[in-house]
């Protein structure tokens, strides 16, 4: 099989049950997903030793998750008998992010993106996780989709700085905290 087939030559890409424009809101929306999850690879590749094994194999499992977000977001035609994503897959997450919570000193300030390459890695995760949402959002307002995919980007996004911030703890690293910012977290 060969890596160029030239059919998206003329600007045109296949979805699930048809073709689009390459600047359709749904290759948009997975395309961004596709970002996200090569950020998770890089940030693999920087969860080394025993410490993150943990983190290293929650991460493994998110890039098998986040090309099942694609694929429900590819479909043209309502399929929900075919979504991959369900809402259990945000629960989990939830877990993990309650998990990660009790590592983490509390905020008392905004954090600021930084730390560990590993931290810094997965705060890049965070906002290309944003944006994946915003894009399924916009989709959404003009075409339905798999709503679990929204929920699951929304609570992959936390879990993405509840980590960053794990990581740095586990080496010793201090977050960057915003300082202009007064205590603004409070329990």
């Amino acid at each position: 099989m060969g890596i160029y087939t030239r059919t998206g030559d003329e600007g045109q890409t296949s979805v699930i049950g048809g073709r689009v424009s390459k600047d359709d809101d749904r290759v948009e929306a997975y395309g961004t997903i596709d970002e996200l999850n090569c950020f998770v690879g890089q940030a693999i590749s920087f969860a080394e030793g025993e410490k993150f094994a943990d983190i290293r194999a929650q991460l493994e499992e998110i890039q098998q998750e986040l090309f099942d977000c694609g694929s429900d977001l590819a479909f043209v035609k309502i399929n929900e008998s075919k979504y991959k994503v369900k809402d259990e897959l945000a629960e989990r997450l939830e877990g993990w992010i309650d998990a990660c919570q009790e590592e983490n000193p509390k905020v008392e300030r905004f954090i600021i993106p930084g730390g560990s390459t590993l931290a810094s890695t997965l705060h890049v995760c965070r906002t290309v996780c944003r944006r994946a949402e915003r894009r399924a959002v916009t989709l959404g307002k003009h075409t339905e989709i798999n709503p679990a995919v929204r929920r699951y980007l929304n609570r992959l996004s936390d879990y993405f700085f509840v980590v960053a911030r794990t990581a740095n703890v586990r080496q010793g690293v201090p977050d960057v905290e915003y300082v202009r910012s007064k205590k603004v977290f409070r329990k």
